[in-house]
């Protein structure tokens, strides 16, 4: 009676090929060997039901088939499975890894195979803020996001323990790989460094993450930087460092400038004044123009002092 009800079920079926994990196009076709859609599944056990009853309200020899009807039916009812929207589920038959369910909704899978529904869903996680030393070995705090989903849920299933923990672990090591690969600022110009290049060291971050994870079945969508600071026994030394760095660069632009005013000034005055006025001229223009303080305006006498005497 089973291999009638069979015939009439549209089973999903790799032929006499068997479903490995050797290849990935396997996995990611989703047939399955010995599933069906289940709402057909329900109408044959409603036949079987039906001729069970029938067979009990006869007389004779025909009320016997009733007892093989209901067991039939019972055995069948075991198989249904529900799926929800990016949700599969990974089938095995006596430790034989036999495909992969895909499509969502009732589904009925042969009673005697096994059956583990896993998540495609885009998962995110952050990982722990980690201490290490950077690409100049000085030691910073750096966190990260992941962003990821189950891309072949068999190899998420067979071929690690934990795959949410090995994406967990993996990750972070990652992010200690990149960590210790650049350094946090970069006086070079145009040199890739934790604090300046987030989108190259975002990249270079997913990427090893990716290739960490990939025997997981798993893809990687983003890997960012989420925190980044130096450790805290030398926060405040690299702090005053980079307001030194701000003051000098600040220090430097403004004597640019001045520089560039008393130049303009020269010219202009290049006919009207002789050469001592014009060094008393860029000497005050650029104490006035460089000083950090107020200035008090004063007369110089001395001339007309000696022209009274």
């Amino acid at each position: 009676m089973l291999a009638g009800i069979a015939a009439t079920v549209p089973f999903s079926v790799n032929g006499p090929r068997k479903a490995t994990m050797r290849n990935d196009t396997d996995h990611e076709a989703g047939e399955t060997v010995f599933a069906a859609d289940g709402f057909t599944i329900l109408a044959a056990i409603v036949i079987l039901v039906a001729l069970a009853v029938a067979a009990v309200l006869s007389a004779g020899f025909v009320s016997l088939l009733a007892l093989p009807c209901i067991v039939v039916a019972l055995f069948i009812a075991k198989g249904f499975v529900s799926l929800e929207p990016n949700e599969a589920a990974v089938v095995t038959l006596f430790g034989d890894y036999r495909g992969t369910v895909r499509d969502h909704g009732l589904r009925w899978i042969f009673p005697l195979c096994s059956s583990q529904k896993i998540s495609l869903r885009t998962r995110n996680f952050e990982t722990e803020r980690l201490k290490v030393n950077d690409g100049a070995g000085n030691p910073v705090e750096i966190g990260g996001i992941v962003v990821w989903r189950v891309r072949d849920p068999a190899k998420a299933i067979f071929a690690v323990d934990s795959y949410t923990d090995f994406v967990t672990t993996q990750s972070e090591a990652a992010l200690r790989g990149i960590a210790a690969r650049y350094p946090y600022e970069s006086d070079r110009e145009g040199a890739v460094s934790l604090r300046d290049g987030r989108d190259d060291i975002d990249a270079a971050l997913a990427e090893a993450v990716r290739a960490r994870v990939r025997e997981a079945g798993v893809e990687i969508v983003e890997a960012r930087l989420s925190h980044l600071a130096y450790a805290a026994e030398i926060a405040a030394a690299m702090l005053q460092r980079q307001q030194a760095d701000a003051v000098v660069a600040a220090r430097a632009r403004i004597v640019d400038g001045a520089v560039g005013i008393v130049s303009d000034a020269l010219d202009r005055l290049r006919d009207d004044i002789d050469p001592a006025a014009r060094s008393r001229l860029v000497s005050n223009l650029l104490v006035v123009l460089c000083g950090d303080r107020a200035v008090q305006p004063t007369v110089d006498l001395s001339d007309r002092r000696g022209d009274g005497a």
